[in-house]
């Protein structure tokens, strides 16, 4: 009632937009910070997919150094987000501290810095991590002003090891509300500090977390189980987004889990899949490879400027699924200037045809056809394209 009075006195006073819009950010002062925090999907690089349990302070720095070298800094990827390992114990105080892996965390995080970059870090809402190491139940204040002290800039908070408490609870309600208070403590922790820290939420699509995650402060929220470098899990994972557009937008993403480009485990035409789903649904684009180590094949995928765009757009729209034939899919991602991003998806073993009709994307008049990946214009069209997508690939289209 309070609010609702509140607004009738800015409409009759014929408040301007802006000084409205400023209202009801006070009034959530976390979902507007989040908004501004990450209003383009986070883009970077975290240690797990490739380095597990063996990452340490000397890795971060040398893939902090690939970041630039590379061209990866300069392409959009500025988060530079160590993974579960790095814990070691508390000391008398309660304080966290980095195990002997990482000597000094304010000095790896000033390194970090230094390059123009981010950095990140991860922890639970339970008592230990995935991994068995200390999380941050009962110590979420603490925590979160440790990472600030240090100079973080993100956090990955994981469910993992909240879930034997949540499997406990009387009823599904129950662990619900468990689990919503958890991130809100740490949403507030963070908050509390008054250091502008990306709050990544690790919870595996539980309780369709798209539908709370905003609530709770997150800036993205995964969707999803983790992925891994196989075709298989990658396709199950994408294409299980579809529906899912309507609850992300500038400063909450829905997050299909990092990528896998790189990592050996799938051919060119699957990276390119995997990469041109992930841009057309907003994704968060978290390399999980090597940066040393990169062909240049890898570095020239991750560094697309043309399929990043697709992801990056200001209008912050994610996409969705258009139509499925069996195998074939077509995507589309409606994009700031009045184009949108199609992509033609074969997740068959063997190269198929598949015609993309315009009016079916809504263009009543000819097109403008270009096809991302070749970096080649196609050409004025009218009705329909038909393209041939090879096995496991994509063919990336923007149209206008």
């Amino acid at each position: 009632m309070k609010h609702r009075e509140a607004f009738r006195s800015c409409r009759n006073s014929m408040i301007a937009g802006i000084a409205v819009a400023a209202y009801f950010a006070a009034l959530c002062p976390c979902r507007a910070a989040a908004q501004t925090l990450a209003a383009a999907p986070p883009m970077g690089w975290n240690s797990w997919n490739h380095f597990h349990r063996t990452i340490d302070d000397k890795t971060v720095r040398a893939q902090a150094d690939a970041m630039v070298s590379t061209g990866m800094r300069d392409a959009g990827y500025i988060y530079v987000n160590i993974d579960d390992t790095w814990q070691g114990e508390r000391d008398a105080q309660g304080n966290m501290q980095a195990n002997s892996k990482f000597p000094d965390m304010k000095d790896l995080a000033d390194y970090v810095h230094s390059k123009g970059l981010k950095i990140g870090i991860y922890s639970s809402p339970g008592a230990k991590t995935c991994a068995g190491y200390e999380g941050s139940l009962g110590h979420e204040e603490q925590d979160a002003a440790t990472y600030a002290k240090w100079g973080f800039d993100y956090l990955k908070y994981d469910l993992c090891g909240l879930r034997t408490e949540l499997k406990a609870a009387p009823t599904p309600e129950a662990a619900h509300k468990m689990m919503v208070d958890a991130y809100i403590k740490m949403r507030d922790a963070l908050h509390k500090t008054g250091r502008p820290i990306v709050y990544s939420l690790c919870q595996y699509g539980n309780d369709a977390v798209w539908r709370w995650g905003t609530d709770v402060g997150g800036n993205l929220w995964r969707t999803t189980g983790d992925i891994n470098d196989h075709y298989a899990r990658m396709v199950e994972i994408g294409f299980s987004q579809a529906g899912l557009a309507r609850f992300a937008g500038p400063g909450h993403w829905n997050d299909p889990d990092m990528l896998e480009v790189g990592n050996g485990g799938m051919t060119s035409d699957e990276y390119r899949q995997h990469m041109s789903l992930w841009v057309i649904l907003a994704a968060p684009l978290l390399a999980g490879n090597d940066l040393t180590s990169m062909t240049a094949e890898t570095t020239a995928m991750l560094t697309n400027h043309e399929v990043i765009a697709i992801d990056q757009d200001r209008l912050g729209q994610q996409g969705d699924r258009v139509s499925a034939e069996g195998p074939l899919e077509i995507w589309e991602k409606q994009l700031a200037d009045g184009s949108k991003a199609v992509g033609v998806f074969n997740r068959h073993a063997t190269a198929l045809s598949i015609p993309v009709d315009f009016k079916q994307l809504g263009f009543r008049k000819s097109v403008r056809v270009r096809d991302i990946w070749q970096a080649k214009d196609l050409g004025s069209m009218k009705d329909s394209y038909t393209v041939t997508v090879p096995p496991h690939g994509v063919v990336l289209l923007r149209v206008k």
